[in-house]
């Protein structure tokens, strides 16, 4: 395993907070390394209309794209790989990456582009940028749902883009079920509550979902299809198909919150990191943004808590010794 020089910071996962960090910090003139197992959620967002500075919206794709020249512009590549795992060693953390074929070099990732059997990469600070993976439904049509708009993963993001069309809301937790079909009712009468097992609701939540028309439906849910062009139906258990315009699927997330934990960084009850107002984990030097993180999940979040890590890491670096004269 090749051994890179030590970096300022090693910024893992190449999202939005992802890159905005290597934005800042490449402006701060650190020297740094991105890696990225291109998983971000943000790359599913057929067009986003909330991103602000985008008034006729922007596909997920093509806004990383974007953060990607805007980094480069400053030198920085993002190195296409998977950090395995990560340890303390005396002053810093040394990265163990998978093996990945086409990844450059400059003057801010400080790597040697890996070779037979990976790379090592030792690094003053960390910052995780890795994000939350949604739990699916169980259909190969996941991805082209997405794209055409059948299936949507945020309401906070795209209800709007839903107004007044028939909705499906599934959900495997009672409480969050309830509060997401309450909000989706802002934006469109239609909107049907579909538990995946017996819920257990109060019957004050009971009151509240009668009191604004959303229907509620406890079912094992079978299957989803596509009819049509256009329009998604649920299967349910009992063979009945209901047809929607769209459908939430607010199963749940898994927060890639693996990494920090190894260094012992504590997380709350749903493996979301903790971190403090600069966005600094449990663990000395490590930095945490964006979804992987307790909090909203929205891209100007993770732009924002970007901001303030990279800030943070380059006053500790200079605090450290690390700071950097013309």
């Amino acid at each position: 395993m090749k051994s890179t020089g030590v970096v300022d910071c090693l910024i893992i996962g190449a999202g939005p907070g992802g890159l905005t960090a290597a934005i800042y910090l490449a402006r701060f003139r650190r020297h740094i390394t991105i890696v990225d197992s291109g998983f971000s959620r943000a790359a599913l967002i057929p067009t986003t209309h909330n991103c602000p500075g985008f008034p006729m919206g922007i596909s997920g794709n093509e806004f990383l794209d974007r953060l990607r020249l805007q980094a480069a512009q400053y030198g920085v590549e993002v190195q296409a790989g998977e950090v395995l795992r990560l340890r303390q060693v005396e002053n810093f953390f040394e990265a163990h990456v998978s093996n990945s074929a086409g990844s450059g070099t400059s003057r801010h990732r400080g790597g040697d582009g890996g070779g037979a059997g990976g790379m090592s990469i030792r690094a003053v600070t960390i910052l995780l940028a890795t994000g939350t993976a949604d739990s699916r439904l169980d259909t190969s049509d996941w991805k082209t749902c997405i794209r055409k708009g059948l299936i949507r993963l945020c309401p906070i993001c795209d209800a709007y883009e839903a107004t007044d069309q028939n909705i499906a809301l599934l959900s495997s937790s009672p409480r969050e079920g309830v509060k997401h079909a309450l909000f989706l009712r802002t934006y469109s009468r239609n909107v049907t509550l579909i538990y995946q097992a017996k819920a257990e609701l109060t019957s004050a939540e009971k009151r509240r979902l009668r009191k604004v028309n959303v229907e509620v439906i406890e079912d094992a849910l079978g299957s989803l299809h596509i009819t049509g062009e256009s329009k998604p139906s649920i299967r349910l258990s009992n063979g009945e198909e209901l047809p929607f315009d769209v459908i939430y699927p607010m199963l749940g997330e898994s927060p890639r919150s693996q990494l920090a934990v190894q260094l012992g960084a504590r997380c709350n009850r749903e493996g979301k990191l903790i971190v403090d107002r600069h966005q600094r984990t449990t663990v000395a030097g490590v930095y945490a943004v964006g979804d992987v993180v307790d909090g909203l999940n929205q891209i100007s979040v993770a732009a924002a808590h970007a901001a303030v890590a990279s800030t943070d890491i380059q006053n500790r670096l200079n605090r450290l010794g690390y700071r950097l004269c013309p």
